[in-house]
């Protein structure tokens, strides 16, 4: 079936975005199941795992794959679909597409072409733990997954230090108990956080605490083993926000006789902060005065 969409497209399809459950299949909604059963073509990032899904629910759509590895090669296609009436569908393994999934370059590119989009909203799992942690939402980041290798992962928590909004990751199982350590030594192991394994799911559990008490419950023993994390951390409060500012101020000090790896020695001595972190900092204000 045809829809209107651009002034030269009056006969084109909609890309529809679709969001599915993160665990449990009743989290699926009539409008999702409806759309994915109608359209002429549903985009997945695994189709072997979606054609699992839809056969729970007796759709026989057809599927393409689309990843991160092949996106790009697939717009040209999609788009020619779209501009020939066919509506499509793009879903991702579990939740909302874009969020840490595929899909941003092939709407982006339907958008640039004055093509309708339209999202099919539903389960998403940073909404989810935001809703059950008990931390602000009022102003939150979601930034992901942090690197795997610890100095980029340090110097990626090291710019979010001072943000006042709680931060929101995604993470691997295997990773879980390095990021809340390195977490606990960036921005300070009394950060209040929560963790969240397996939303929604039939062993879905949650744990509060700081990032130091976290980070030690996982290295004696807390199960991590096995599914998908989300970590929200505790956004800075002024204290955090003064430091930085300190310790901004002693750095451009320092760097006027100094070093970057002398003035960060320095102030590491002075303010009691870690001279990693204080060494990209100097790094970052050493290139700004360039």
């Amino acid at each position: 079936m045809a829809h209107n969409g651009g002034d030269d497209d009056s006969e084109a399809g909609i890309l529809y975005v679709v969001a599915t459950p993160i665990g449990n299949l009743e989290d699926a909604s009539d409008r999702a199941r409806s759309t994915l059963a109608s359209v002429a073509l549903i985009a997945a990032e695994d189709t072997r795992h979606t054609r699992g899904l839809l056969a729970k629910w007796g759709i026989d759509t057809p599927l393409v794959s689309l990843h991160e590895h092949n996106e790009e090669g697939r717009i040209p296609g999609l788009l020619a679909r779209l501009r020939a009436g066919d509506d499509l569908a793009l879903v991702s393994d579990a939740g909302t597409p874009l969020l840490a999934d595929p899909g941003y370059r092939l709407v982006r590119a339907v958008t640039a072409a004055d093509l309708p989009v339209r999202p099919v909203p539903g389960p998403c799992a940073l909404i989810a733990a935001l809703s059950v942690a008990g931390l602000a939402t009022d102003r939150f980041l979601f930034a992901g997954f942090l690197p795997a290798r610890t100095a980029a992962r340090k110097a990626a928590l090291a710019e979010l230090r001072t943000l006042p909004a709680t931060l929101a990751f995604y993470e691997a199982p295997h990773r879980v108990g390095a990021v809340l350590r390195d977490a606990a030594e960036v921005l300070g192991g009394e950060r209040e956080a929560w963790l969240g394994r397996e939303l929604t799911k039939r062993f879905e559990t949650h744990h509060r605490g700081s990032l130091a008490e976290l980070a030690e419950q996982v290295r004696t023993g807390l199960a991590v083993e096995r599914g998908e994390f989300v970590l929200l951390i505790a956004g800075a409060d002024g204290e955090v926000e003064r430091t930085a500012v300190e310790a901004e101020a002693l750095l451009d000090a320092l760097l006027e006789e100094l070093p970057a790896s002398r003035a960060a020695k320095v102030a590491a001595r002075v303010l009691g902060r870690p001279r990693q972190e204080l060494y990209r900092l100097a790094m970052q204000r050493a290139a700004a005065d360039r």
